[in-house]
């Protein structure tokens, strides 16, 4: 087996595991792994970056497996992310300008147009950490997750604008059958239908992804990334959309520990490099302020503007794609290649760290970030009121809805359900439950709720143990009120620390399925029970 190979895999494992244990996401290990290896000769490998590429189309068609296409055309992302492209490529032109005025290294030597160009490199997020960090905090489906997400979506929207124009290359004509995809989408659900849950499935999904969706859309002068998340996007809505996504969710991720260890290995850095580019992670924080305040004027609350902000905050990938284009039509030095690099490298970090204490940063600054808050917030955005419910479920996924539907026929109207997700309340209206549209994972939503004594029971019926862990602390807060909390649980550890909270009873699913399925064969059969014999 290839010892560079073995290498790349150790080291990488070895840095995603000491930064795991500070509380940093692994990702930041792989980059430093990247860079310690570049630090000792070695470069990054053809096959390397061709998995790195697997990787990132995999993760653009699980975006769009997940993502609902009416969200690009809210206001708030298309909006949001045209003012703030505009706004941040103002502000990176005029601190790069001024930076050369001072007549700092590497800066002197832009012209207008190459500074511009940087500037508008900068301006873009990057795709892959964002989605990422979003998952790894099972927020993906959150308000502000999925303005973030559709943003990004509209980022690579301008990408494959500037790309197109830069390398002069139009799409050609077959370009026009791309219109037409939407057409096959019955089809595509129909396979879907019959590929069944194993081996099958994962295989039509990578083909969706590389062949139907980046293959097609290469194929007639097209961003191939854009061609995956479209694909994805075919099959969004699809009962069996999610089950797909978590199917290819390994494969994507170890594919990424390649994407990650590939930007470390971009370039051999030096002191000088490592100044500037520690300069342009200073300078970040100025995109992060445009994000905020931006989302803020489409009367978004201080939170959600500034949850997306942080997920946001980094340096795109774009970037180096930008750079190395540049590089090679000779717009910008070698030097530039490396620098854009490093300081994409350190924009992780620092998101990184925004994103792990984001609620610690918005409690200590909520009054002053209130202060650009709408007085009339976005209809999404808007603070819920419980009413006299005096039993809540919380997520109305199947599980909630079956929990609802069963409480419902004990306590009529008495039940109140509560699902993050606007069109799944209008849905569940439709067949007469009573559903309202809150995030359990906002941190204002639980310091504007007004727990009443009517309230007597809370289901925690989210589909991931961390919204209902996070739910089950804030609930814990609540010490004046005086009500049950119940929640689901998939594994061992997931009940002690729910249980810990004070959660009682905790319902292991897998466990009381096993339980129910044998009771329920018992009953159906009518087997005898058996005598257990006198030991004594």
């Amino acid at each position: 087996m290839d010892s560079t190979l073995l290498l790349f895999i150790a080291t990488a494992f070895s840095f995603g595991m000491i930064v795991n244990l500070t509380g940093l996401p692994p990702m930041v290990g792989f980059l430093l792994a990247g860079f310690a290896l570049n630090f000792y000769g070695f470069e990054a490998t053809a096959g390397l970056q061709t998995f790195a590429d697997l990787g990132v189309t995999l993760l653009l068609f699980s975006i769009g497996l997940k993502l609902d296409i009416r969200t690009l055309f809210k206001a708030e992302v298309w909006g949001g992310a045209s003012v703030h492209i505009f706004a941040s490529i103002a502000f990176y032109a005029v601190v790069l300008f001024i930076l050369k005025q001072v007549g700092l290294t590497f800066f002197t030597n832009l012209d207008t147009f190459s500074l511009v160009l940087v500037a508008f490199a900068l301006s873009f997020s990057s795709t892959v950490f964002a989605v990422k960090i979003l998952e790894e905090k099972s927020e993906t489906n959150s308000l502000y997750g999925r303005i973030a997400i559709g943003i990004l979506i509209m980022q690579d929207i301008f990408a494959v604008v500037f790309l197109t124009v830069s390398v002069g290359k139009i799409p050609s004509l077959f370009a026009v059958i791309l219109l037409a995809l939407p057409l096959i989408r019955p089809l595509l659900f129909k396979l879907l239908d019959r590929v069944g849950h194993g081996e099958l499935l994962v295989l039509y999904g990578i083909f969706l992804a590389l062949v139907l969706g980046a293959g097609l859309f290469e194929s007639v002068g097209m961003k191939a990334d854009l061609g995956a998340l479209i694909a994805g996007m075919l099959l969004a809505g699809h009962a069996s959309a999610k089950q797909m996504a978590k199917a290819l969710f390994n494969m994507k991720e170890m594919l990424l520990v390649c994407f990650f260890l590939s930007i470390g290995l971009g370039g051999l850095p030096t002191v000088d490099h490592l100044f500037v580019a520690a300069i342009l992670a200073v300078v970040l924080f100025g995109k992060i302020a445009l994000y905020f305040v931006t989302l803020a004027k489409f009367k978004l609350r201080a939170r959600t503007s500034l949850f997306a902000a942080f997920s946001l905050a980094n340096y795109s990938e774009f970037g180096l794609i930008v750079a190395a284009l540049a590089t090679y039509k000779g717009w910008l030095s070698q030097d530039w290649l490396i620098i854009t690099a490093l300081a994409v490298s350190l924009s992780f970090v620092i998101a990184s760290l925004l994103n792990k204490y984001a609620d610690d940063i918005y409690n200590r600054f909520t009054d002053k970030l209130a202060r650009f808050q709408a007085k009339d917030l976005h209809i999404d955005d808007r603070p819920v009121s419980l009413g006299d419910a005096e039993i809540l479920v919380m997520g109305m996924g199947r599980i909630g809805a079956g929990a609802y539907d069963e409480l419902k026929s004990q306590y009529g109207d008495k039940v109140l359900g509560l699902d993050y997700n606007n069109q799944k309340t209008l849905d569940h209206c439709e067949l007469g439950r009573r559903v309202i549209t809150a995030d359990a994972l906002d941190t204002d939503f639980w310091n504007k709720l007004e727990m009443t004594d009517n309230i007597k029971l809370v289901l925690l019926a989210m589909p991931d143990h961390h919204g209902n862990h996070y739910a089950a602390e804030q609930l814990h807060k609540l010490e004046r009120c005086s009500f049950q909390v119940a929640a689901l649980a998939h594994f061992k550890s997931d009940e002690d620390e729910l249980r810990a909270l004070g959660v009682n009873p905790v319902y292991n699913m897998y466990q009381e399925a096993g339980a129910g399925f044998a009771h329920h064969v018992w009953t159906e059969l009518n087997i005898p029970t058996p005598q257990v014999a006198d030991k004594s």
